[in-house]
């Protein structure tokens, strides 16, 4: 059985700058789902009035080469 969730789009400013709704089967399959926004910013997951978790934005490694 599925449930309602949304994943909010947290702006610099603490305000949502957007969200999307979805469903999944569980908690755990909502973060799984909801991670893919992070690469946009911080995000938090609601199921309906409960806030799930709050998941921090994508940290891709920066590899700087060099030479000399």
């Amino acid at each position: 059985m599925s449930q309602q969730y949304r994943a909010y789009l947290v702006g610099e400013n603490g305000v949502f700058r957007s969200a999307e709704a979805f469903e999944a089967s569980s908690d755990t399959s909502a973060l799984t789902f909801a991670q893919q926004f992070t690469r946009h910013g911080k995000v938090e997951v609601w199921q309906l009035g409960r806030k799930i978790a709050v998941l921090e934005p994508e940290q891709s490694p920066r590899t700087l080469h060099t030479r000399q």
